[in-house]
């Protein structure tokens, strides 16, 4: 008998995000014939890109495939050039029915976001100059967004930032039909500002981001379990628990994440090991229940499901289930045999 396991949220979720890119048309570059400095947005801005203190004046990302996009396709471009790096192999056409919305003739920030996850890659949202260029250092390419036309007339388009020269003063991407392309950093900044800073990289699961924040990793991670990706959420979890070790949504996320792959004696030790980060939270015990329960140790499954009950809390509830379903269970016969 299996019974479905209690989950915990992730700190903080990103719907801020996920509302802007619901409500912004986002469309492919329309004149694919020329580069970006060439497409009438090429308007120098006094921002400059930042010096990053002990950082490197140039970086290049290796091994970024580049892939020509076609008409209003740079989102499946984009983002195939993106999943090649991590090591998924795929070409934009085999994205395009994933991420490409007809009636907006372009691709979402979320619909991106959301394919990447699908195919077991934690994706990441990045902000600003300072965390771009950290990221490229580290051997990150990152999505980007830009406006090629005006405010009022928007060219959405996505690229890849693949590297930088702050001494030639160069951003490089791959764009459009151009691999390696050099833009000054006054253009790209100008385009990129458009599009509010937004970045994305598409990572491994057991590859953390140069700059990364407990909270925001836990979030993406967390996305892999929302579209079954149970191995790359395990191995995401696993990730963030060496980073932060008492963190005890990640290692509740690593319990469920080896349960739902049906590695039980992986499960309870995640879940033993997050009753002691959290002695007093029910859950932990309540879901190590389940998971004897399911390994036939019903004197440590009933242990565990009357220690959830007795720490009660706003599951109450739930864990009384658990414990009356593990009472309902036939005791062994060993069991059976002492209480003769």
């Amino acid at each position: 008998m299996s019974f479905p396991l209690l989950t915990t949220s992730a700190k903080r979720l990103a719907q801020t995000l996920f509302q802007q890119a619901d409500s912004r048309m986002i469309v492919g570059l329309l004149f694919l014939a020329l580069p970006i400095f060439l497409s009438g947005c090429g308007i120098l801005s006094s921002e400059r890109l930042p010096q990053a203190p002990g950082g490197p004046s140039k970086a290049m990302v290796a091994k970024v495939p580049f892939f020509a996009q076609e008409e209003l396709q740079c989102g499946p471009a984009a983002l195939a050039m993106a999943l090649n790096w991590s090591g998924v192999a795929i070409q934009p056409a085999d994205l395009t029915p994933e991420v490409f919305t007809p009636g907006l003739n372009g691709s979402l920030q979320s619909a991106l976001i959301g394919a990447a996850r699908r195919h077991g890659r934690v994706a990441y949202p990045i902000t600003g100059s300072e965390a771009l260029l950290a990221e490229v250092a580290a051997g990150h390419p990152v999505i980007v967004l830009v406006n090629l036309g005006l405010s009022w007339y928007p060219k959405w388009h996505y690229a890849v930032v693949i590297g930088f020269d702050q001494e030639h003063d160069e951003v490089i991407l791959h764009s459009g039909l151009t691999a390696n392309e050099h833009l000054k950093s006054g253009v790209f900044l100008n385009i990129w500002q458009r599009g509010e800073y937004w970045g994305l990289l598409v990572l491994p699961p057991n590859r953390l981001p140069n700059k990364v924040e407990e909270g925001d990793w836990l979030d993406a991670v967390a996305g892999l379990e929302k579209t079954g990706q149970w191995r790359g959420a395990a191995i995401g979890y696993a990730t963030a628990m060496k980073r932060w070790p008492q963190n005890y949504a990640a290692c509740m996320g690593l319990g469920n994440g080896r349960y739902s792959l049906h590695d039980l004696p992986g499960a309870a030790e995640a879940f033993r090991r997050a009753t002691l980060l959290e002695p007093k939270n029910g859950m932990a015990f309540n879901n190590l229940a389940q998971v004897f329960s399911e390994q036939g140790k019903r004197k440590e499954a009933l242990a565990m499901a009357q220690r959830a009950v007795e720490l009660g809390g706003p599951l109450l509830e739930n864990f009384r289930q658990t414990l009356g379903k593990i009472k309902a269970m036939p005791a062994p016969r060993s069991e059976r045999k002492r209480g003769k």
